[in-house]
C-alpha cells in the first residue's frame, strides 16, 4: 500500500503536538516497521524543516531530525504539472490540491491528514491517522 503523509501529522509526531502526538508516533512506528510504503511530498519536507527549526530553534539539530525522517519516509517529487493542475483543482486550498495531484500522479492508495475537510473533492480517498492506522493493522 502506498500512502502519502500530509505534513501536519509530521509535525505532531516530531513536536509531540497534543493531542494528535500519540497517533501521529504510531504512523512513524509503521514507517520505521516498514509495515506500509510511507511518502511526504518534497515541498512537505521544506515546509517541515521550517516549522521544526522554528520550533527547535537549531538548524543543527533541524537538519538531523530531517536526515532521520528521510530514513523513515520516502520523497514524493512534486513536479511543475503538478503545481499547475493544482490550480485547476476543485480543491480550494492550493497545498492541498498540490498533494493531492502528487498522490494521483504516484498512484497512491490514500492521504493521511487530520484536515479531512480540505481533501473532500480529492480523487485520492483520504483518511484520519487513527483511520489509517486501524486499515493497516486489518491489512497485516
Amino acid at each position: 500500500m502506498k500512502v502519502l503523509i500530509d505534513t501536519s501529522i509530521i509535525i505532531d509526531a516530531l513536536t509531540g503536538r497534543e493531542p494528535f502526538r500519540e497517533t501521529a508516533e504510531q504512523i512513524f512506528i509503521l514507517a520505521a516497521n516498514q509495515i506500509e510504503d510511507l511518502y511526504i511530498t518534497a515541498s512537505s519536507a521544506t515546509d517541515i524543516y521550517y516549522l521544526i527549526k522554528k520550533y527547535f530553534q537549531d538548524s543543527k539539530q533541524a537538519k538531523g531530525t530531517m536526515a532521520k525522517l528521510f530514513e523513515l519516509f520516502c520523497i514524493l517529487d512534486v513536479t511543475s504539472e503538478d503545481c499547475q493542475r493544482a490550480l485547476l483543482s476543485e480543491i480550494n486550498d492550493y497545498e492541498d490540491a498540490v498533494v493531492t495531484c502528487c498522490a494521483i500522479r504516484s498512484q497512491m492508495d490514500y492521504i493521511v491528514t487530520r484536515n479531512i475537510k480540505d481533501f473532500k473533492k480529492s480523487k485520492v480517498k483520504t483518511v484520519l491517522p487513527q483511520e489509517f492506522i486501524k486499515i493497516s493493522s486489518k491489512e497485516k
